[in-house]
């Protein structure tokens, strides 16, 4: 089992609130918990849930209705019982598929990091195909029970303030 052969979590209705950005230009963020997740996280208020179709299970949030919006993916597969599933690996397999897509990949970084007393692998990427560009960060670390995959996605221009918000949000990360 892997992070790309799993049910989708949570209704792509999740609305968390109409407008974009809070009044001081940074999102405010609030505690989001589900039962259906194994940590609780806070979150921007005023970003929208999405369904991306892909079987992802977990959180996906994006900051706003019209594309080119800033994504957050707060990814998790279930280990079966033996079964041995690292951060370490899947970071690694993460990355082969981005380079066998059509895209051009570059990492600009990669470090162990650590939320929520779990330690992980946190990774950046740069992202070009065709006139576009992105860049992404990507944290994978697991326990037990879980193996986590949490994602940021957003312009290189955005990057920065985005990249700020998803470190405030790591920072309050709470594993079940």
């Amino acid at each position: 089992m892997t992070l790309k052969s799993l049910s989708l979590l949570l209704a792509a209705s999740l609305t968390l609130s109409p407008s974009l950005a809070s009044a001081q230009g940074a999102p405010k963020l609030a505690t989001f918990s589900d039962s259906r997740l194994p940590f609780t996280i806070s979150a921007p208020t005023e970003w929208f849930g999405i369904n991306l179709g892909d079987g992802a299970t977990g959180l996906s949030i994006v900051s706003g209705k019209t594309a080119p919006a800033t994504m957050i993916r707060l990814l998790f597969v279930t280990k079966e019982a033996g079964e041995k599933l690292s951060a370490a690996t899947e970071a690694d397999n993460y990355e082969d598929d981005l380079k066998s897509s059509k895209l051009t990949v570059k990492r600009l970084s990669s470090k162990e990091a650590t939320y929520g007393g779990l330690k992980g692998i946190e990774r950046e990427y740069q992202l070009v195909g065709g006139q576009t560009e992105v860049r992404q960060r990507v944290w994978f670390a697991d326990n037990a029970k879980h193996l986590f995959s949490f994602q940021l996605t957003d312009t290189a221009a955005r990057y920065g303030a985005a990249s700020d918000t998803f470190s405030k949000m790591l920072a309050t990360v709470k594993f079940k």
